[in-house]
């Protein structure tokens, strides 16, 4: 460790950087021989194991894994290519050795990224320990791995290859260098972790947390409603036309970039949608041809003009819609709305929040703890929306306990609630 003087009043600590495996650079694991020696190798070791996935985020349009990093003491690094065993199916199926490492507890980091896409190749947890997780139950100001090893360890990870395209094939040896490194020093991280969580009281939170993240890390995913919504810019739309236009494009991209498997802003960025709606909302008297698409940005490139057709075919569906159809301005909640908009409809409602949540905020911070891993925004939201005038503890404990909240939570936050109600 270094100190290097910047033109701050206090200097910059800088790390070595973690650079290769101290076993080096395992061979890639594609073929069922060598996944039997790797489950035999992982099998024989001891202690926890470390897991971490890499997908093609911003490449590709499925969030699955296309690399599988497993560490074990004793077992050595395996890195596991998860398309070499699809077999002509979807995905892999590695439930042979999720069921080889069931008594063991996985190390992940921000285990609800990779939960999912382990889940689709059948390689979940039984136990748990998230290591992020973790550090936001201590309070620590950076949650990010890199700055978790450089506080534990005194060592910094390089993150070079964090955003590559994990699809490609062959995979660069220097890319599963990194892969590598990401679960190198996983278990002496839980170690650290687990030492100052017992000394601050708080590793019996932690095991609530990760039991529960074990518990529902198969649970399917919850669809978003409306998700063109989440379109960069679609705020700057002013009529409802234009959101029409905006949502029948989304949809006619995402078709295109399901059935390409690729990223959606690859098959056409959220800025040309949103400035074709532009277009339609400032001149609807413009003939909707390929002369006038052409003419907005982005839509003469070779990627657009791939699927020019598709494009004028979602416009003139959407301008050609019945005004009963048109997208309403703003979506419309399917559970509570936020409580901003509680003042008129809600008053008391209203006047409760506003009371719990800073008596909240000020205990989260006396317990060195973001008031978001107290008790979840949605759960006090869903007990306090449209609330009874009064509600006991036993009553707020058991509403919060079918939302979600884990023992612990309910332990500190009912008696803070219903001191307020």
């Amino acid at each position: 460790m270094a100190e290097v003087e910047t033109e701050a009043t206090q200097p910059v600590v800088t790390y070595p950087v973690l650079a290769a495996p101290a076993e080096g650079v395992p061979p890639l694991v594609d073929t069922p021989a060598a996944l039997e020696a790797s489950q035999a190798a992982l099998a024989a070791g001891h202690g926890p194991v470390g897991v971490d996935t890499e997908r093609a985020h911003g490449y590709r349009y499925t969030a699955k894994a296309y690399l599988i990093q497993l560490r074990r003491d004793g077992g050595g690094t395996h890195l596991i290519d998860p398309t070499a065993f699809e077999n002509g199916q979807p995905r892999a199926d590695f439930s042979a050795l999720a069921a080889q490492l069931s008594d063991v507890d996985w190390i992940l980091h921000a285990a609800s990224q990779d939960l999912p896409c382990l889940a689709e190749v059948k390689l979940l947890p039984r136990q748990l320990f998230d290591t992020e997780l973790a550090a936001r139950l201590l309070g620590l100001p950076r949650v990010n791995l890199s700055a978790l090893m450089e506080q534990a360890l005194g060592l910094s990870l390089a993150k070079e290859h964090s955003a590559a395209d994990w699809s490609k094939r062959p995979i660069p040896e220097d890319w599963l260098n990194y892969a590598a490194l990401d679960v190198e020093r996983l278990t002496e991280l839980r170690e650290w972790q687990i030492e100052r969580l017992t000394e601050a009281d708080k590793l019996d939170w932690a095991m609530q947390e990760f039991e529960y993240l074990a518990e529902h890390a198969n649970d399917p995913a919850v669809p978003r409603k409306e998700p063109w919504r989440r379109l960069t810019g679609l705020h700057t739309l002013r009529t409802l036309l234009g959101l029409a236009v905006a949502r029948e494009l989304w949809l006619a991209r995402e078709e295109l970039a399901r059935s390409e498997d690729r990223a959606p802003g690859r098959v056409l960025p959220d800025r040309n949608i949103v400035e074709v709606a532009r277009s339609i909302e400032t001149n609807r008297e413009r003939r909707l041809d390929r002369t006038w698409l052409r003419g907005i940005s982005g839509f003469a490139k070779r990627s657009a003009l791939r699927n020019e057709q598709q494009w004028l075919a979602a416009v003139n569906r959407a301008v050609q819609l019945p005004k009963a159809e048109y997208p309403a301005r703003h979506l419309i909640p399917d559970g509570p709305p936020q409580p901003r908009a509680w003042e008129r409809r809600w008053p008391e409602s209203f006047e409760r929040f506003n009371r719990v949540r800073p008596a909240l905020i000020e205990l989260a911070e006396s317990l060195e703890v973001p008031v978001e891993n107290l008790l979840s925004p949605d759960h006090l939201r869903r007990l306090l929306w449209d609330s009874p005038a009064t509600m006991d503890a036993t009553e707020a404990d058991q509403r919060l306990a079918e939302l979600g909240a884990r023992q612990w939570q309910r332990e500190l936050a009912v008696p803070v609630i219903t001191q307020l109600w």
